[in-house]
């Protein structure tokens, strides 16, 4: 589903929305009226988002990117100029869950996680910028609370959202001084997507782990457990993400509930660590 844009309007292209939060920012964006370039890596999945868009009486422009080929990302930020002369705002989305430990993984696993949800990030936005520079636009990253606070089981996930929430704490003052608001959304659990983005047998990931078993299944009824009872909806997620969009004058961190605020305050005024591994030691047993 797709249209051409008149001149005056604002374009936001957004990663990963095939599903979860970059199918409803989509949507919500539109809705809010901006032109909306709604990517995803295989364009076969772009079911849900057609369907979405067409009961929200909304019209997106639907393309391919691959956020792990520096080609892909070009290309697509090419095409949106090209196509609708302007790139006001970059919403970063794409990511891939992971769950593991370092003992029973290889580093070339966490490599991969890393591809995907720190350098993908970087690939995208290093292509826009120069665009976002020429109308003073905003930069916008998911991250997770993950990437405040470690969590069990999760090392690689929550080493690459580190990796980014650094990476745009730092390059926002920079960012700044040229015109570009920098951005980072920080959702806690979203309903449906935990198990889904893993993509994993879970009853055979913990037959598998060995001496960790134990502290594995601990966290897994822990963790499924709060996806299925106290997850936000994507939507829900989705209004600090419109909230970074639109704002006046956008915050660089934004907490998607309650709850998230919560969580990661822990960590921000945890100065010697003990109520972080106190909180998540309760995890696993």
């Amino acid at each position: 589903m797709s249209s051409p844009s008149s001149s005056s309007s604002k374009v936001v292209l957004i990663t990963g929305t095939s599903s979860g939060i970059g199918l409803a920012a989509a949507v919500a964006a539109a809705q809010a009226g901006w032109r909306v370039v709604a990517t995803l890596r295989d364009p076969g999945r772009s079911g849900a988002l057609r369907k979405a868009a067409g009961e929200a009486g909304v019209e997106l422009d639907v393309r391919q990117l691959d956020v792990t080929d520096e080609r892909s990302v070009a290309a697509a930020v090419d095409g949106v100029i090209a196509d609708h002369g302007r790139l006001d705002a970059v919403i970063n989305n794409a990511g891939a869950g992971h769950l593991g430990t370092l003992e029973n993984e290889s580093v070339a696993e966490v490599r991969a996680v890393m591809e995907v949800n720190f350098f993908g990030v970087l690939h995208v936005s290093k292509a826009a910028l120069p665009h976002l520079r020429a109308t003073g636009g905003r930069l916008i990253t998911v991250t997770s609370v993950g990437g405040i606070i470690g969590q069990p089981f999760n090392e690689a996930y929550c080493a690459a959202k580190f990796a980014v929430e650094g990476y745009m704490e730092s390059l926002a003052p920079v960012a700044a001084r040229l015109g570009v608001a920098v951005s980072v959304v920080e959702p806690g659990a979203v309903a449906t997507e935990f198990v889904n983005n893993i993509g994993v047998d879970l009853a055979a990931e913990v037959a598998a782990a060995g001496p960790y078993a134990d502290a594995l299944q601990a966290y897994l009824d822990r963790t499924v457990a709060q996806f299925l009872n106290g997850a936000q909806t994507p939507a829900e997620a989705a209004g600090a993400v419109l909230e970074a969009l639109t704002a006046d004058r956008p915050a660089f961190r934004l907490q998607t509930s309650d709850w998230a605020r919560e969580f990661t305050g822990t960590k921000l005024t945890d100065l010697d660590g003990s109520a972080v591994l106190g909180l998540t030691g309760g995890w696993v047993g």
